[in-house]
C-alpha cells in the first residue's frame, strides 16, 4: 500500500484549495448584493409606512369649487334653463 498515511497529490491540491477558500471569508459581490437588496427593501418598506400614515393622518383632498360659467355651460348642455334667463 504505497498510498496508506499519506493522499495522493491530486488531492492535496483540491484540500489547499478548500483552505484557501475558507480563509478568504465572504465573497465581496455576495456584501453588495446584501447590502444593496436591504438598502432598497428599507426604501419600500419605509415608503409604504409613510403612505399608511399618511392616509391616516391628512385629512381627504377638497375638490376645486366649478366655476358659475362651467356650471351655466353644463346646464345648457344638458337641456336645463339656466335661472334667469
Amino acid at each position: 500500500m504505497a498510498f496508506e498515511g499519506d493522499s495522493t497529490p491530486s488531492f492535496d491540491s483540491v484540500k489547499d484549495a478548500i483552505k484557501d477558500k475558507q480563509a478568504q471569508g465572504f465573497n465581496p459581490g455576495l456584501i453588495v448584493l446584501l447590502v444593496v437588496g436591504g438598502l432598497l427593501l428599507m426604501f419600500l418598506i419605509g415608503n409604504y409606512a409613510l403612505y399608511v400614515y399618511a392616509q391616516k393622518t391628512l385629512p381627504p383632498r377638497k375638490k376645486k369649487p366649478v366655476s358659475k360659467k362651467k356650471m351655466k355651460k353644463e346646464r345648457l348642455r344638458q337641456g336645463v334653463s339656466a335661472p334667469g334667463e
